[in-house]
């Protein structure tokens, strides 16, 4: 299968403070590998994988955003043209949970309003030094309409569905339900979806039935 055969190309964005484990939450969805001694991502990293999902071939462009602030500037000049979203926060450290809001300021900002968020607790495997509630990630889930699941890059807990179940939200949410009229969508003779700045583009299919 050539690199470039696909049916979907999603651009996915993982966003959050310094320190939360993002870049190692990429690392083993994408070379199921985990480092322990990791570097903060210099302004902006991607990587991509290819997924299947019914007999449609999906290529996931997963951009790894740095978490400081002085990187902020770059980091949100992508988030238009993403369709999906890991916002992610450390259980073991509570400012993580707090600025989730900060984040989510930038996601109302410069976002489109149709991008799919998941909330993701990292560092499950560190229960006793929990400093975030599950009832108040929930919660704040819930209040910002996003869906939410804990996670260890270390232990490869929840990493795989992380991912898997934002891009299969994008794609039945997208690409399969097609509600006229309640959704801001359109589709052309070449399947090319758009919501506003958002494009998920169909390219040559990969995969036989």
């Amino acid at each position: 299968m050539s690199s470039d055969q696909f049916d979907f190309l999603f651009r996915v964005i993982v966003i959050g403070d310094s320190g939360v484990g993002k870049t190692n939450l990429l690392l083993r969805f994408i070379k199921n590998e985990f480092e322990f001694e990791t570097h903060p991502t210099i302004g902006i990293d991607f990587s991509t994988k290819t997924v299947h999902i019914d007999s449609q071939c999906i290529k996931a462009q997963i951009w790894d955003t740095a978490g400081q602030d002085r990187f902020r500037s770059i980091s949100t000049a992508f988030y238009r043209g993403s369709v999906a979203a890991l916002l992610v926060y450390d259980i073991t450290n509570e400012n993580t949970f707090k600025n989730l809001e900060k984040w989510m300021d930038d996601v109302r900002k410069y976002a489109d309003p149709e991008i799919v968020i998941t909330l993701v607790g990292n560092k499950c495997d560190m229960e006793s030094a929990r400093r975030v509630k599950l009832t108040a990630a929930k919660e704040f889930a819930e209040k910002n309409n996003m869906s939410f699941i804990e996670t260890s890059a270390m232990d490869s807990i929840n990493v795989e569905e992380a991912f898997m179940n934002v891009i299969k939200d994008v794609y039945y949410r997208y690409c399969i339900s097609k509600k006229q009229g309640t959704i801001p969508i359109e589709i052309n003779e070449r399947k090319k979806i758009k919501f506003d700045n958002v494009k998920i583009e169909d390219k040559k299919p990969c995969c036989s039935n």
